[in-house]
C-alpha cells in the first residue's frame, strides 16, 4: 500500500481543513448522485481513506493525526456540510476509533495495536451500536477454542466498505445473559451484508443489515462482557465518546440547511421573510451552543452515570434543535425548498435521522429523571 500523502499545514490551518477543502466539490457531487440513486457514498469513503481521515482520531504516537474529540466533532460538522451521509457513516468509524484512544491514554487499556493497524493499514471500523445497545443481540454459543456466533446486526452504517466490524452477541451463563465484545474481519466466514437500506434520508450512508451465520469467533478476540440489559462501565464509555461525535453530524447538516435557507431568502428581496429568518438564525444558534457544549463536556468528563445523563441530555435538545432548524429552513426558502435543486429538501430529509438513536424520547427523560431524583439508573 502506498504511503499517506498530506498537504503541509499552514499556521492556521489544520491539515483535515486542508484536505477537506480540497476534496468538498468532490464531495457533493457523490452526496448528488448517491442521494439520487439511493446507492452508497463510496467513493467519498473511498476518498477519505485516500487522504488519511481514518487516522484522525489516532494519537500521534501511534501513528495517526491526534485529533482531539472537539476537533474531530468540528471535522464531523465541515463533512457532513458537503455530504451528510458520508458524515454520518464516517462518524460509525470515527467513534470506536475515538473511544479506543480514550481508553489508550486514560486506561492504559491494550488498544494500541488496533489503533496502530487504523493508521498504518487505513482500515475502516463499522460499528453495531443500532442494535447493540444495552441488551446486545445475537447468540453465542461455547464451542473448543470459542463461540459459535448467529445474529442480525441493523443500522450497519459504510458496511460496503469496512474492514473490522466492531460488535458483540449474547452468551447465556450462569450469571445470566452476557454481551460478549469482540472485532470481525468483514471477509470472515459467516459474515454477510445484505442490501436493506432503502429510507427517506441518509440513503448514501449505506446502513445495511450484517448477518451473521456460525461466525467462529476465538475466546482471544472477546474484548469485553458485560450483564446484558444493564448499565456497564463500557456504555457509560460509548456514550459520553460516541454521541458527541454521531450528534457533530446533524449538527453540520442543520448548518447547512440553514446557509442555503438564508442565501434563498436573500434573493426574494422585498417579500423576504425576514422575521422567519431571525427565527431560524436563533434556533441554529442555540443547537451549535448546544452541541458545542455537549462536545466541551465530553472532553473533561470521567465516564459514569451523571455523565450519561448529562450526555443524553445534550443528545435531546441538539436533536430538538436540528429538527426545528431544518424545519424553519424550509420555511424561510419558501417554494424553492420543495425543488430537489437547491438541496435543501435533501438535508430535511437526512436531519431526521436525528431521531432514531439512543436515547430516544421516554428513555432519554427516563434516565434524566432518574439521575434528578437519585434513583438507581437500573430501573
Amino acid at each position: 500500500m502506498s504511503a499517506i500523502v498530506l498537504r503541509k499545514p499552514t499556521s492556521t490551518v489544520p491539515v483535515w481543513k486542508a484536505e477537506l477543502a480540497d476534496i468538498a466539490d468532490r464531495l457533493k457531487q457523490e452526496e448528488i448522485r448517491a442521494d439520487a440513486a439511493n446507492k452508497f457514498v463510496g467513493d467519498n469513503l473511498a476518498l477519505l481513506r485516500e487522504r488519511g481521515f481514518l487516522a484522525a482520531g489516532v494519537p500521534a504516537e501511534l501513528g495517526g493525526w491526534g485529533l482531539s474529540r472537539v476537533e474531530l466533532a468540528e471535522m464531523l460538522r465541515g463533512i457532513a456540510g458537503h455530504c451528510s451521509a458520508t458524515a454520518l457513516a464516517f462518524a460509525m468509524h470515527t467513534h470506536p476509533v475515538a473511544l479506543a484512544a480514550w481508553r489508550w491514554k486514560n486506561q492504559k487499556a491494550p488498544t494500541d495495536g488496533l489503533l496502530k493497524r487504523v493508521a498504518a493499514e487505513r482500515i475502516q471500523l463499522l460499528s453495531s451500536g443500532g442494535s447493540d445497545w444495552l441488551t446486545g443481540s445475537g447468540e453465542a454459543i461455547r464451542v473448543d477454542g470459542g463461540y459459535r456466533v448467529n445474529g442480525r446486526k441493523i443500522f450497519a452504517s459504510g458496511a460496503p466498505s469496512a474492514d473490522l466490524f466492531m460488535t458483540g452477541a449474547v452468551e447465556q451463563t450462569p450469571e445470566g445473559p452476557t454481551v460478549l465484545q469482540f472485532g470481525l474481519p468483514m471477509t470472515a466466514p459467516g459474515i454477510e451484508v445484505v442490501d436493506t437500506w432503502d429510507t427517506m434520508g441518509m440513503r448514501g450512508s449505506a446502513s445495511h443489515d450484517v448477518i451473521l451465520k456460525d461466525v467462529f469467533v476465538a475466546d482471544q478476540a472477546i474484548a469485553g462482557r458485560r450483564p446484558s440489559g444493564k448499565w456497564h462501565p463500557m456504555m457509560h464509555m460509548v456514550s459520553m465518546v460516541a454521541f458527541p461525535l454521531v450528534y457533530a453530524v446533524y449538527t453540520g447538516v442543520a448548518e447547512a440547511a440553514c446557509q442555503i435557507a438564508v442565501a434563498a431568502a436573500a434573493t426574494r428581496a422585498a417579500s423576504a421573510p425576514v422575521e422567519t429568518v431571525g427565527e431560524l438564525h436563533n434556533e441554529w444558534v442555540a443547537t451549535r451552543i448546544a452541541h458545542d457544549s455537549m462536545v466541551a463536556f465530553s472532553e473533561i468528563a470521567q465516564p459514569g452515570p451523571e455523565t450519561t445523563s448529562e450526555i443524553f441530555v445534550h443528545r435531546a435538545l441538539v436533536a430538538r434543535g436540528v429538527l426545528k432548524t431544518v424545519e424553519l429552513a424550509m420555511e424561510a426558502a419558501g417554494g424553492a425548498a420543495y425543488f430537489r435543486k437547491l438541496g435543501l429538501e435533501r438535508l430535511f430529509r437526512d436531519a431526521q435521522g436525528a431521531r432514531f438513536h439512543p436515547l430516544q424520547g421516554s428513555q432519554q427523560r427516563q434516565l434524566a429523571g432518574r439521575t434528578a431524583l437519585g434513583l438507581p439508573i437500573d430501573g
